[in-house]
């Protein structure tokens, strides 16, 4: 049987416990009050699927309170998986057994699932008009947009450009196992 917060070949999602997520200690460096952090598509498929940085990721998420997946990240996430599938990365019975698990994962604590609406595109444009000389791509814009709709200030992610437009906009930025 795996540790709390470890996954085995045939556990993808590893054991959260019954409450929830593992929780890991919390870093005596950060201010008081809870940790809400908002998930890109980059670090949720790192708790999905074994990749080098997926433990740093894990223990992340385990240290904080709240941990937002939106509905964008999700439409990535499962589209990602689906290639994997089709690019010959997994075979269909893997496929399938990712999708159940990042379902399953919504329903646990710390994550918490949250809807878009479509005010999330004109927030990204006026980001992005703003953003001077600045660049993400498109789908980047529009997770620091969904941020901005949630009214949230920490991003999770491994993309290195999306990072550096989420500093600009005065986010602070989580990359777990990246320097």
């Amino acid at each position: 049987m795996a540790a709390a917060g470890r996954r085995t070949p045939g556990d993808p999602l590893g054991r959260w416990g019954a409450g929830g997520a593992a929780r890991g200690p919390r870093d005596a460096t950060r201010a008081p009050g809870p940790v809400t952090v908002y998930l890109d598509t980059s670090c949720l498929l790192k708790v999905l699927l074994l990749e080098p940085e997926s433990e740093a990721v894990r223990q992340t998420i385990a240290g904080s309170d709240e941990v937002v997946v939106s509905s964008l990240t999700r439409l990535e996430a499962e589209v990602t998986l689906r290639s994997g599938y089709l690019g010959g990365r997994y075979p269909a019975r893997q496929w399938s057994a990712y999708r159940e698990k990042l379902a399953e994962l919504l329903g646990l604590a710390p994550f918490r699932f949250s809807s878009l609406g479509g005010g999330v595109f004109e927030t990204a444009i006026t980001q992005d008009r703003q953003a001077g000389k600045t660049h993400c791509r498109s789908l980047d814009r529009l997770h620091l947009a969904a941020m901005e709709e949630l009214g949230l200030r920490r991003l999770m992610t491994h993309d290195e450009d999306q990072a550096g437009a989420a500093s600009a906009l005065g986010y602070r930025v989580d990359r777990p196992g990246r320097r």
